[in-house]
C-alpha cells in the first residue's frame, strides 16, 4: 500500500506516489484540470489509485506565509473531500508552503531547465515535495 501526493492547482493536479514502505517520494505526472467545467481528472486518479494500490492520499494546502488561508486553501480541501467521498481512501492535508519556490529553485540550480520545460514538471515536483515533507514528518 503506498500514499499519493497531490499538489491540487487551478489547472492541474500534480501526482506523486511513496515507495511501498512510505520512506521516499517519487512524481509520477501532471493531470490537467478544469474547475470551471467541472473536469477534475478523477478517472485518471482512479486508473492510478488502483495501479499503485494506494492506501492514502495527501493533499497540498496552499496557506499564506502568515498561516492564514484563502480560496486555494479552499479549493484544496474540496478536492481532498470529494476524492475521500469518491476512493474512501483517507485524506490528509499537509502545509505546501513555499514547495512550488523550492521546486522551481531546485529546477533552475539543479537542472539548469529553462522556464518552459520548468513549467511542464513543475507540479509533479511540488507533488512530490509535499509528500516528502509529510513523509519525514511522519515516519
Amino acid at each position: 500500500m503506498r500514499i499519493m501526493g497531490l499538489d491540487v492547482g487551478s489547472k492541474t493536479v500534480g501526482v506523486a506516489i511513496s515507495d511501498p514502505l512510505g520512506f521516499t517520494a517519487q512524481g509520477l505526472e501532471i493531470i490537467k484540470i478544469d474547475e470551471a467545467n467541472q473536469a477534475f481528472g478523477f478517472d485518471r486518479l482512479s486508473e492510478l489509485v488502483a495501479q499503485y494500490k494506494v492506501s492514502q492520499f495527501v493533499v497540498g494546502l496552499p496557506k499564506n506565509m502568515n498561516n492564514t488561508s484563502g480560496p486555494r486553501v479552499e479549493a484544496s480541501q474540496a478536492y481532498g473531500q470529494k476524492i475521500q467521498e469518491l476512493f474512501k481512501i483517507p485524506v490528509v492535508y499537509q502545509d505546501e508552503r513555499l514547495t512550488t519556490v523550492e521546486a522551481e529553485r531546485m529546477l533552475i540550480e539543479q537542472a539548469d531547465i529553462s522556464r518552459g520545460k520548468r513549467k511542464k514538471v513543475i507540479d509533479k515536483l511540488a507533488a512530490q515535495l509535499i509528500l516528502q515533507n509529510y513523509l519525514d514528518r511522519t515516519y
